[in-house]
């Protein structure tokens, strides 16, 4: 059996990521109002020395209180806000076994117009899922 992964969601005003880092401002919220502000979701990961150098399935999506995708209108119709990947961190020449390897990466998101509700990201990664929930408050 694979080593399970860790990870960690974190919302946040913004987020950029660069050479192994997330950089964020406005971290740790879960309360916001409609129509949202941007934001982003930081995703940090660990990924344990056993599993370095395959191929690991990833989705983040944004659902409702009901664990339905979030629909928003576009101009081609109605779209799910959600992003799909493979994350793949290779093994340095003499890391010493057990030793965690670092993925990151920051899913940057628009203003939404959300009802007021509870929502939450949801990513799903290596047959783990991980979630970081917030509310939209009424104005």
């Amino acid at each position: 059996m694979a080593s399970p992964v860790e990870a960690q969601l974190i919302l946040c005003d913004a987020a950029q990521a660069e050479s192994g880092k997330v950089h964020m401002l406005g971290a740790g919220w879960s309360v916001t109002s409609s129509p949202t502000a941007p934001h982003a979701v930081a995703v940090l990961i660990k990924i344990p020395w056993d599993r370095a150098n395959q191929r690991l399935p990833l989705k983040l999506q944004l659902l409702d209180s009901d664990g339905r995708p979030v629909k928003v209108p576009t101009a081609d119709g109605e779209a799910s806000i959600a992003t799909e990947a493979g994350v793949e961190v290779g093994r340095p020449p003499g890391l010493a076994p057990g030793t965690m390897l670092d993925a990151s990466f920051a899913f940057n998101v628009p203003s939404l117009p959300l009802a007021p509700g509870r929502y939450e990201w949801r990513m799903t990664f290596a047959e783990q899922e991980y979630v970081a929930a917030f509310t939209v408050g009424r104005r």
